[in-house]
Order: structure tokens, then sequence, then C-alpha cells
């Protein structure tokens, strides 16, 4: 089994999951979800393609690439070039003398988890993290394993008696992938790994396959 906290690098592809501390639950109302998705195209959207998700109210999956090391590059410089210091503009150039291109990744996604956290906390009024840290991630490498990830995010809901059919559940994106109507997930791409749509949609009507460490533990 791969390092679940290994670094995340350029054009690769990651399961990232994470989940609730102890028995809390991440998401307690329909608007959390559609926060949470606002705060993930913001904070990750512009280092990640996604391809799926799925948000479940005590935990979540992922499947991105990590966007090229250029785009990236060009992201973090406009942002850092926004803010400035006494001593003028910073650089990506820089600011990789502390920190390498995986730690900024890494700082994203927890850009993202304090930003819904404190979010939560007002609204809920409690204190401290919400999220497992750090968060969970694994590098995909084979084709095969990719295909079964793909259903396995998608038939979380189901595994929980939470919905009775993929389209049933509104927290994931199988249903959007389907759909005509406009998408940031990579819905041509993934499609592309099946075939056709119509593929896509007969191979999520089986069960995907409990092999190697596709079930992690959260």
């Amino acid at each position: 089994m791969q390092n679940k906290l290994e670094a995340l690098q350029p054009d690769t592809f990651y399961h990232i999951y994470n989940r609730a501390n102890g028995s809390e639950l991440l998401f307690l109302r329909d608007e959390n979800y559609l926060f949470f998705l606002r705060k993930y195209e913001e904070y990750i959207s512009p280092i990640c393609h996604t391809y799926c998700y799925c948000l479940m109210p005590n935990h979540f999956h992922f499947l991105v690439r990590i966007k090229s090391e250029k785009e990236i590059e060009q992201f973090f410089n406009k942002k850092v070039t926004s803010s400035k210091t006494l001593q003028g503009f910073k650089t990506l150039e820089g600011l990789a003398k502390q920190n390498s291109i995986s730690k900024l990744l890494s700082q994203q996604y927890s850009h993202l988890f304090n930003a819904y956290t404190q979010a939560i906390n007002k609204q809920h009024h409690r204190k401290g993290s919400l999220f497992m840290h750090p968060f969970k991630r694994k590098k995909i490498t084979d084709s095969k394993y990719l295909l079964n990830l793909v259903k396995y995010i998608h038939y979380n809901p189901i595994e929980a008696k939470l919905a009775s059919g993929l389209s049933n559940w509104k927290f994931s994106s199988y249903e959007s992938l389907i759909s005509e109507n406009p998408t940031l997930l990579k819905q041509d791409e993934v499609f592309d790994w099946y075939g056709t749509i119509n593929n896509f949609i007969k191979a999520h009507q089986t069960l995907p396959t409990k092999q190697d460490d596709n079930y992690l533990e959260l």
C-alpha cells in the first residue's frame, strides 16, 4: 500500500479523501454541502482537474489530477504578486526557497478545510478543528484501479444505505457527469476512459470490485 501522505506532484492522479474528527459530521444541511463545493471551486479548481467526487455526511472523496507545473506556477505567481509586502512583490521563485510546489498544493487544501471549518464553527457555535489532519491522498497509476475507483466513489451513498440509486444522492458527481448541463468536471475525459457515456452508465450498473486497497480506511 502506498503512503497516504505522499507529496502531491504535478500531472499526477490522486484519490483525495478525508473525514470529520471523531463522531462529528462535516455536513448537516444541504447548504453545507453546497458551500463546501463553492469553496472547493475557489481553492482547489485552480490547481486540480476534478473527475469525480462524493460528499458524505462525515467524509468525502475526490478523484483529481494535479495540473501541470506551468499552470501551478502561473496560479501561485498571480496569487503571491497580488499581495504586497513591505519589501515589495513576492514571486513563486522566492517563495519556493522555503516552500516546495508540493507544500503549496497541500496548503491549498488546508485553506479549503480551514475556510469551511470557520464557517461551520460560526454557524453552529462550535470551536476547534473539524477535519482529520493531515488529509489523506493516494497516488493513482493503474488504469484498472482508476476505473474501479470512479465506481467506488459514486457507490458510497448506496453502500452507506443513504440512497437507493446513483442518481438519488445529490452530492456526488454521477448525475452531473451524465447530464448535459455545464460542469467543471472533466466529463469528456471520464467518458473516454470507458469509451462512451453509455459504457460509463453500463459500468456503473455493477458494484465496484473490492480488491487491493480500493476500500481505504477513513
